[in-house]
């Protein structure tokens, strides 16, 4: 498998000028960790829950540390610290510099980055453009799906299942895409993320049926209520 077989896909990205309050808002919403800053249709910086987590708005901010004669002549705090903490735009407080992969990259290549970088996901692009990310939890869910090498060589489908199957749901109201994802392997479809109602997982599987060369469904997916609120 490479990374465009289980990265989550579309993105969901803003603009440089994104407003944090937004910002917090969108990954609330999404149930999501990070969101990559597109420009012009290119990746230009990301920005995470990390990047949110000292804010002057909340009283967590670093100058809030400390003794207040500390905090006077600047002993604890930087001008960096500063911007992190009090810029309105997703182009103040992003990190620049995105750590990418390309669709073809090996997932022993991508598991390594992420421990190497001790980062929790990584973008995957093409010439500048953002096409999907892939976490820590995607190479976890490829564990499940993946077999034991046996020898035999898979025949080339599941991408082809998988290009068919996620534009029938793409077309679909109910399919929530930026919180569900779908990986084949063997041509049995794997569905992770998470699904609003029973009658949501039923229609998923009844698309992923109507494939053809799918063998089987398997839904993993989480019912939002049973999704705990501190990500």
């Amino acid at each position: 498998m490479y990374a465009k077989d289980i990265m989550t896909s579309p993105v969901i990205s803003i603009g440089p000028d994104t407003h944090v309050r937004e910002i917090a808002a969108l990954l609330l919403k999404h149930r999501i960790s990070g969101v990559p800053v597109v420009e012009a249709g290119r990746l230009v910086g990301f920005v995470s829950e990390g990047d949110l987590l000292h804010r002057q708005e909340n009283g967590t901010d670093r100058s809030a540390r400390g003794s207040w004669w500390l905090r006077l002549i600047g002993a604890d705090g930087s001008p960096a610290d500063y911007v992190k903490s009090h810029a309105r735009r997703a182009r103040d407080i992003m990190t620049r510099g995105v750590v990418t992969v390309g669709p073809d990259s090996a997932l022993a290549d991508v598991a390594s980055l992420l421990e190497k970088r001790r980062i929790k996901r990584v973008v995957v692009a093409s010439g500048g453009e953002a096409l999907g990310i892939v976490s820590r939890a995607n190479l976890v869910q490829a564990i499940v799906v993946m077999r034991p090498a046996s020898g035999e060589v898979t025949p080339p489908v599941d991408g082809a299942i998988q290009g068919r199957l996620v534009a029938e749901l793409e077309r679909q109201p109910w399919w929530r895409r930026v919180s569900s994802n779908v990986i084949v392997s063997e041509g049995v479809v794997h569905l992770w993320g998470f699904v609003g109602s029973e009658d949501e997982r039923a229609a998923a599987r009844v698309a992923a049926e109507n494939v053809p060369g799918v063998r089987s469904v398997e839904d993993h997916r989480l019912a939002y209520a049973e999704f705990p609120s501190e990500l």
